[in-house]
């Protein structure tokens, strides 16, 4: 048995017609209970160990969020012929009732959005039922196309953070000055901006960029927040020229990135970090919140830094 989709990529947004078909080998023909299609859309999710304790860590995952609950008989029970049969369906992409709207598919470390449809041809007492699973993807647009907001930034060793005594001497003179086109992004367009290194009186080794998930679950006693990286690519690689333009360039991986969320059961936020890497292995970092949105315009082709 296999289960096909009309739409060969699998993306669907909401209020879309899913359309595909059933395709049974039956052989020399078989006797069948009915066949049916399944479609499950749920919300999981889990908190860490490190956020519940370790006592606490069997019982760290929450109840799923249902979405999208729906069972549809495409045959009723009777016998399929000698060959290859293509039983029809369709059905239309819509929340379950209660929900208020779909996510975008999302596939994270403690939280996943996810959507499959499964197909189940019923056999007889002493036959094993045929099962077939497929993932399918949801994409949901934003209502109002957002603004684009620059940001400039200047890092230098006065506005550093989080530095330890003993090493407040041994920072090395710099000043790094750029801008981010926009920090509200849409996720099918790149991440993009500009570096310069104006001075550092310490040679450099690397200039990556990192784009992090922070996920954020409620539990009993509050709520678990926790960032993972997506991806780190590096946009200059050993010591750099000083006033020559860096270019900022990051396609937002598909799956791992979507738009950014905020419900009642969980929240979805997404960092940028910029590290600039001495050749001591010492290294400043910026982070740059940023909100993420999906519009309806094309999406970017081609080779991809990073992860797909």
């Amino acid at each position: 048995m296999e289960l096909k989709l009309d739409n060969d990529d699998r993306t669907f947004s909401p209020g879309d017609t899913i359309a595909g078909a059933v395709i049974v080998n039956a052989g020399k023909g078989m006797s069948h209970n009915g066949i049916s299609i399944s479609v499950d859309g749920s919300v999981k999710l889990q908190l860490s160990a490190k956020s519940v304790g370790i006592f606490e860590a069997f019982y760290s995952t929450l109840k799923p969020l249902v979405l999208v609950e729906k069972k549809l008989e495409v045959l009723k029970p009777g016998s399929l012929g000698p060959g290859v049969h293509s039983i029809p369906f369709q059905f239309k992409l819509k929340p379950s009732n209660g929900m208020p709207q779909l996510y975008d598919t999302y596939h994270g470390v403690y939280i996943n959005v996810q959507y499959v449809i499964g197909a189940l041809v019923k056999r007889g007492m002493m036959q094993k039922d045929f099962q077939k699973e497929m993932e399918f993807y949801v994409e949901v647009f934003a209502e109002d196309v957002k603004e684009k907001k620059k940001h400039e930034f200047k890092i230098s060793p006065d506005q550093l953070q989080n530095v330890h005594r003993g090493l407040k001497s041994k920072i090395p003179t710099f000043l790094f000055e750029g801008h981010l086109d926009s920090v509200i992004c849409d996720v099918t367009q790149p991440f993009t901006g500009e570096l310069v290194i104006q001075q550092c009186s310490l040679p450099i080794k690397s200039v990556e960029l990192q784009l992090v998930r922070v996920e954020r679950c409620p539990y009993m006693e509050g709520e678990a927040r926790e960032a993972t990286e997506v991806q780190n690519i590096q946009i200059a690689d050993g010591d750099v020229v000083p006033n020559l333009p860096i270019t900022i360039n990051m396609i937002l991986p598909r799956l791992f990135t979507c738009g950014t969320m905020s419900t009642k059961n969980f929240k979805l936020d997404f960092e940028v970090n910029l590290h600039v890497v001495f050749v001591d292995n010492h290294m400043v970092t910026e982070n740059f919140p940023i909100k993420l949105y999906r519009s309806r315009k094309q999406k970017v082709t081609g080779i991809m830094s990073g992860m797909w």
